[in-house]
């Protein structure tokens, strides 16, 4: 019960102050695009704020050490709206790569066009990572990270789904390695409104993975078996684990 009314509770924070923070975001497209990111990455600071106050959403971060000053490819496990919104912060700037029909959603998707993201047409095939390469090419120079989620899509928690190559695949051409996160975020912010329950995120960044002279899908696998070990180790968070325990018990 609790957690619905937080849950409810924080789904109103957003709806006020989501078209709020996209109109400021839209007066300032004439601004350059690492400034105006810093600008518009504000709105996922005031969301984590908000989930932490709200939802009792904490986070801890391990292997921050293995953060350069330098830009990479990020691969990241995708199960939570919440490491779009830590990450956004964490590695700034970071061009995420997305789906083009995200860019037509109201408000939301106007002000993340201004957040420089690669985005692609998923009907244009075999066309789709000459997409990428180009826009991952400027946004790389630009000082962007660029981030993929190889799953495709948020896979929620306790599921594994083959990774696609497409970050292995640009990472090999720009010549630069991966680094790899896993997170169990999923328990405690799933897909949805709803169900969001109050607890500790711990995120997990490896060491750079470089391609060492393996093709794409190699050198995909061996990001994926860092980042989905990585997620078995780290596990639900303690709070869910005990939510269970007293559920078995009841």
């Amino acid at each position: 019960m609790l957690s619905t009314i937080r849950s409810f509770a924080f789904a109103l924070f957003q709806t006020i102050v989501t078209p709020v923070y996209a109109v400021l975001v839209l007066a300032l497209f004439w601004v350059p695009a690492v400034p105006r990111y810093r600008f518009i990455t504000g709105w996922c600071a005031m969301n984590l704020w908000a989930a932490r106050w709200i939802c009792g959403i904490r986070a801890r971060v391990e292997g921050l050490e293995n953060v350069g000053s330098a830009p990479m490819i990020v691969a990241c496990k995708h199960s939570s709206t919440w490491e779009t919104l830590f990450l956004s912060r964490l590695l700034s700037p970071v061009a995420y790569v997305a789906k083009k029909e995200l860019l037509a959603l109201p408000f939301f998707g106007w002000a993340f066009r201004l957040a420089s993201p690669i985005t692609i047409d998923r009907k244009a095939g075999r066309d789709a990572m000459r997409q990428i390469a180009a826009q991952g090419r400027e946004r790389f120079a630009q000082g962007f990270w660029i981030m993929f989620y190889p799953e495709g899509t948020r896979i929620a928690p306790g599921r594994r789904v083959p990774y696609k190559t497409g970050a292995a695949r640009l990472a090999i051409e720009l010549g630069t390695p991966v680094l790899p996160i896993a997170h169990n975020a999923g328990w405690l912010w799933p897909k949805g409104f709803m169900n969001k329950r109050s607890g500790t995120v711990t995120l997990s960044i490896g060491r750079p993975i470089a391609a060492n002279g393996r093709d794409a899908a190699e050198f995909m696998r061996a990001v994926e078996t860092w980042i989905e070990d990585e997620v078995a180790r780290i596990g639900p968070p303690p709070e869910v684990v005990r939510e269970a325990a007293l559920e078995t018990a009841r």
